[in-house]
């Protein structure tokens, strides 16, 4: 019984964290019309990424774009799908 009510309460925060990872590539940031919002945060994030102009296609790294995204997000202070670290090194999901 006590593993079960484990597994329950741990599936949302599984829920959240992967729903970070599936977000890389190119991203538009938009003010409305978003697929996920954002926010970033300097500790507790779900996800570490890092600003790249190629090789965006791994976990962690972003190209901001103007048009042709994969993903667009809209930047908020609460309300958030998922918390954002930006990093230089160690890009990631946690």
């Amino acid at each position: 019984m006590k593993k079960l009510l484990l597994i329950i309460l741990l599936i949302p925060f599984f829920g959240i964290s992967q729903k970070a990872c599936n977000v890389f590539g190119k991203v538009k940031f938009v003010e409305y019309g978003e697929d996920y919002k954002v926010k970033f945060v300097d500790y507790g994030e779900d996800l570490k990424i890092k600003y790249v102009k190629y090789g965006e296609d791994k976990i962690g790294k972003w190209k901001a774009v103007d048009y042709g995204e994969d993903y667009k997000l809209k930047v908020v202070k609460y309300g958030e799908d998922f918390k954002a670290k930006e990093v230089d090194y160690g890009e990631g999901c946690n």
